[in-house]
Order: C-alpha cells, then structure tokens, then sequence
C-alpha cells in the first residue's frame, strides 16, 4: 500500500494535509517533526509532506529538519514552515515580512510546475485564490531552486528543485480557501511521486481483516463495546476476521445516557452474531469517581478501571479454556494526534482514556484496527460492513461518558439531573431534523447554581450548557446555528421538565481554540 508521511511542526491545519491525500485515495499518517529521518525511512513512505507552523525559522528553540529526510529518495513538499525550513536548511534566504500575512491572496505562475497541471486559473495572465498564515518569508530561493510562483505581497509564493524532487509553498493548499489546493496536492502524488491511488475502505477492510488473523492466530480477544459507531465498526470488523474468537463486553460504568446499557445490548444482539457480555459495574465506577472534579483524573480512574474490569472478565473467559492475549479498542486518528503533541510530551491537549489514560502495564496487548481512521471513515467502514445507518450515524459519545459532562464532581443526583436533560436535547434534534445535519450536540451540567425565579418564588438551581456542533472529522469545529425557535424549545422543556434547572445557555465557542467537549 502506497504512503505519505506527513511531519507536524505545530500548524492548526496539520490533519487537514492528512485527509486530503487520503480523499485522493493515498494513506496518509502524522508524525511529530522531531521523528528522525532514520524512523521515517523504516515506515518506507512514498513521499514526505512538511507541515506549517507557528515558529520563526530564526527563533532558538524552533523546529528543525533533519537533513536526511531530503536524502530518502522520495518526493517532498513543504507547505508555509515546511517551504521556509527548506530554504534555510539548503542555503536560501529568508526574511521577515514587515506585516503577517494572514488571510486570501492571488497566486499567479512565474514558471512551470508539475503542481500546476491542469489547473485552468493558473493559465497566462490569470490567478487562483489561496491562503496565507505567516510572519517569515523566503528572500532568495536555495541554490538549484527556481521561483514558480508569486502573489501582489509576495516575491517567492512558490519553489521548486524538480532534479531534487523538492517543492514548496508559502501557502496552505490543504484548506478550503484554497480554491484549487486540493488538485496541488493531488499533483505532488500522482505526477510527482507518480503513486498509485490504492487507499479505500473496502482495501482497508482486507487488509485489517489479514492483519487481525496474523496478529492473533488462535488467541481471543476481547473488545470494550460501548455501543458508538467506533466500538460498533471494531467488534463487526473483527468479528469479521476471527469470528467466535472474539468476546464482546459492554459495561455499565454508571456515567452512561438514560437507559443507554440496556438500549445498547439489544439492538446490538438483535443486528449481531457477537459472543456479548454485559456487566455492570456503575458502583464500582462512582465510588472511585467519588469527590474527584479534575477532568484528567477522571479520564484516567476511567480508563485504568476499564482495564481492570476487562481483565477480571478476561480471567474469566480464561478459566473457560480460553487463550486470551488481546484487548480491542476503537481509538480513532484525532484522539491519537490530540494525545501527542509535535513538541513531544509536552502540550497535550487532553488524554484520552483509550490512548493517553491507559496503565502502562496491562494484562492484555492491544488491538486498535481503527487507529488510523478519521471519523468519517470509520462510517464509511461501517456502511461496507453493513452497520445499520442508526448505529453509524449515532453521535460521538466519549469513552469517560457523562462524567466529563457533569463539570466538576460526579453524583447520583447530578448525573440524574444531566441525563434527564440530555434525553431532552437528543429528543428534539432528532424531532427537528438537526440530528443528522449536526456532528454532536449534548448537554452539559455546570459546576454552579443560579437564581431564577418560578411560580412567583425564588430558585437557586443548577445550570445546563447546551454545546451543540457541525464537524468534518472533530479536528475541528464550529458551533451549531440552530433556528431561534428550536433552542428556545430546547430551553423552555428541559427548565419546566428537569427539576433542579432554572437555566440554559448555549455554548457558542469553535474548536479551536475550544475543544467539543468540556473537559
């Protein structure tokens, strides 16, 4: 299978590169920029994007490159960082632009390029609208290097060493603004790397299916079922590659939806031939929750107390004669990327309990077959296995559940008062129409209470957030407009219906510089 690895130095746009080769049917994977060019020799890739980034070049601490890269064999674009890195690692000139580009611009074609090909508003005489994020600037290009495109503000927009097979671009052709970035990138692959577009879910599908086998022979396995679309696809798609051999545990950790344990285990063995076990264990959960409000320490209570459970159930499969070595999980790409930081262990945007929040010593080796996936694909494996369209298009439910939805401690009462509102909010989106055309909306209980006024009398009752958001991917994303008429519904019924609220409010925050959820 053909490959592009893509080295992050720090750009909010990093995974959008990512998944614009991947829609042009090439695998694509992230890598911090300080893996070495011995490491990314071993992953044996068919070329090498460099990412964007918010250094300067000039800065002390600032990413470098390692030179080796450039002496792979292989293609390499560098995309704004990535184009000024190249410069000043291969004797070319930079400078600082007197003002920070940020925003639209008109590129134009000083000389060919295969990155140009066919596109029509680069003919003689015309330009193409791209975007600018940056402070430094190319001044003169490297030795061996010719200037290929430039815009009103910027001399050198665009290089390239075709003997080399280097190029680079001071703008961002991997987002939207960029009105033909996307046909840039599918040049680099195909008449550049001349790779062979051979990345599809149904490939992906044979090849996990042939990979599980080899991986786990004989052994069984167990796979943590919540009932989502991403443990769904997981237990389907092993199910699909080992059979009986798999053993499915869906567990009540207490910090579940309204009647969601129950609502999860039926439907899953009405549609599915899954060896299924259901265990509750929300005492158990709740107790080490127990006066615990910071949100990492919940996650990881949460992820080290799954474990434990998977393997008292593990043993317990084992005393039945069988041989099991694996745990399965369905840890998708964002969770992986937010999990690790370009910098290393350092600004990690959160952990999350299937990545970041697992024990270091474990009594089973992980399977995580949808580690590479965006979300979007995970639904597109789904559909090829067959998953019924409820299941695939459910929302995004994290694997800590309500307990980083109740901000601050998590209580029987207060996770009553949250599910009852969180029925409400599911009840009128689906109601609307808005549930399908949204990423994710959820309700969220605020560690406060505030006066209101019901029945002529004073209350001092509890606030719900309402985060309700439209993504792609959940890299990712921007609040929901919904119409007037169906928040003020959504407000009205869970302050009439959900005693202990006497106010909502809507969290009109985007991803970035927020996270979806709120802890």
């Amino acid at each position: 299978m053909s490959k592009v690895i893509i080295l992050d130095f720090g750009s909010q746009v990093t995974q959008l590169i990512a998944r614009r080769v991947r829609e042009a049917g090439v695998y694509s994977e992230i890598h911090p920029c300080i893996t070495s060019a011995a490491d990314v020799a071993a992953m044996q890739p068919d070329a090498v994007i460099l990412s964007g980034g918010p250094a300067s070049v000039g800065e002390k601490d600032a990413p470098r490159l390692d030179r080796g890269l450039l002496e792979l064999g292989v293609p390499v674009l560098g995309i704004c960082y990535g184009m000024q890195l190249l410069a000043h690692e291969l004797g070319g000139e930079l400078a600082q632009s007197e003002t920070r580009e940020y925003g639209p611009a008109d590129f134009e074609k000083v000389a060919d390029c295969p990155l140009w090909d066919g596109i029509e508003s680069l003919a003689e005489g015309k330009t193409s609208r791209v975007w600018m994020s940056h402070g430094d600037k190319v001044q003169t290009p490297p030795p061996g290097f010719i200037v290929t495109g430039r815009t009103a503000t910027l001399d050198v927009a665009a290089m390239s060493c075709d003997e080399r097979r280097i190029y680079a671009l001071q703008f961002h052709p991997e987002v939207h603004h960029s009105e033909d970035g996307a046909q840039m990138i599918r040049n680099f692959l195909f008449k550049v790397a001349h790779i062979e577009p051979d990345w599809s879910m149904s490939s992906f599908v044979e090849r996990v299916v042939r990979q599980v086998r080899e991986t786990v022979g004989d052994s069984h396995v167990i796979c943590a079922l919540s009932g989502g679309v991403d443990s769904t696809v997981v237990a389907v798609l092993l199910n699909k590659a080992i059979g009986q051999q798999l053993h499915c545990i869906f567990v009540d950790n207490g910090v579940l939806r309204q009647n969601e344990g129950e609502e999860v285990v039926g439907y899953l063995r009405e549609h599915f031939n899954l060896n299924l076990k259901y265990v509750q264990a929300a005492d158990i959960f709740l107790g080490l929750l127990a006066g615990v409000d910071d949100p990492e320490k919940k996650r990881k209570i949460i992820g080290h107390t799954f474990i434990d459970v998977f393997d008292k159930e593990a043993q317990a499969i084992k005393d039945a004669g069988h041989d099991v070595k694996f745990l399965a999980q369905g840890t998708l790409y964002p969770d992986v990327i937010e999990s690790v930081s370009y910098k290393g262990p350092s600004a990690v945007i959160k952990s999350h309990h299937n990545v970041g929040g697992l024990p270091e010593k474990m009594n089973m080796k992980l399977i995580e077959p949808l580690r590479e996936l965006f979300k979007d694909e995970v639904r597109a494996v789904g559909a090829e296995l067959g998953i019924p369209e409820s299941i695939l298009w459910r929302h995004p439910f994290p694997g800590p559940g309500l307990a980083i939805r109740v901000i601050g401690e998590v209580t029987k009462p207060r996770l009553e008062i949250l599910r009852k509102a969180d029925v409400i909010v599911m009840e009128e989106l689906r109601a609307s129409g808005w549930y399908r055309k949204v990423w994710q909306g959820f309700a969220v209980l605020l560690p406060l209470k505030t006066v209101g006024v019901m029945g002529d009398g004073r209350t001092y009752e509890h606030v719900i957030a309402l985060r309700i958001v439209e993504s792609v991917d959940a890299m990712t994303a921007d609040w929901a407009r919904l119409p007037d008429d169906l928040l003020a519904r959504i407000s009205g019924r869970i302050i009439n219906e959900v005693k202990g609220v006497n106010r909502v409010v809507y969290d009109i925050s985007s991803k970035p510089p927020s996270t979806i959820e709120w802890e």
